[in-house]
């Protein structure tokens, strides 16, 4: 007959199992991530970005608005300390000037990195892990993700990318391999099904 000690140590074990078992199964991990960013059609927000130089003492803030749409891109619009729309797709990066929208020359680093802002915001991890090593913690209600850079190219402009959120993203820190830093916080994030008439314009033209 089994002693008591020995019943219990085996229901303990048993139990020890059953709750690692179940904190495996819901595990928050990179596809569901995904699924949870790219869900959304549209994410309407504010920003607050954050440039802290290592030549200056005070960072350098900029305010705006953004709409990101799922199968559009992102509209970008600065409000402070100057007022500029900006565009960013599959087809590049736009600026609105009183003409309309004009496609920007941006090439090599400077492209690449707004190609990684629009993965990162709609939750592309896929594409990510192309470029990144990834590495997620917490839960899909507060999560935290690492990109550490894989390519040498990245890896002369960025230490490392600091993701963090819950339905959606709402702060990415981007440390610069020369010591400068960049905090981009999302706030009062809203979604929604649809563009407006006029967003739609935008990101047509």
């Amino acid at each position: 007959m089994p002693t008591i000690n020995l019943i219990a140590r085996r229901a303990l074990l048993t139990l020890s199992l059953l709750f690692a078992t179940a904190a495996h199964a819901q595990a928050f991990d990179l596809t569901q991530l995904s699924l949870q960013l790219s869900g959304p059609e549209v994410i309407r927000g504010t920003f607050t970005q954050e440039k802290y130089l290592r030549a200056l003492p005070q960072p350098i803030v900029s305010l705006g608005t953004f709409v990101l749409a799922r199968d559009h891109g992102l509209l970008w619009l600065l409000q402070q300390p100057v007022q500029q729309d900006y565009r960013i797709s599959e087809k590049g990066i736009a600026r609105r000037d009183p003409s309309g929208w004009q496609p920007t020359d941006q090439q090599g680093p400077a492209a690449r990195q707004n190609d990684l802002f629009l993965a990162v915001l709609q939750g592309d991890t896929e594409a990510l892990q192309g470029d990144f090593e990834l590495e997620l913690s917490g839960t899909a209600q507060a999560w935290a993700l690492t990109l550490t850079p894989r390519s040498k190219l990245l890896g002369q402009i960025f230490t490392a990318i600091l993701i963090s959120g819950g339905a959606t993203a709402e702060r990415i820190e981007l440390i610069e391999t020369q010591g400068d830093s960049t905090v981009l916080l999302l706030t009062d994030n809203q979604v929604d099904d649809q563009l407006s008439p006029t967003e739609l314009h935008d990101f047509a033209n």
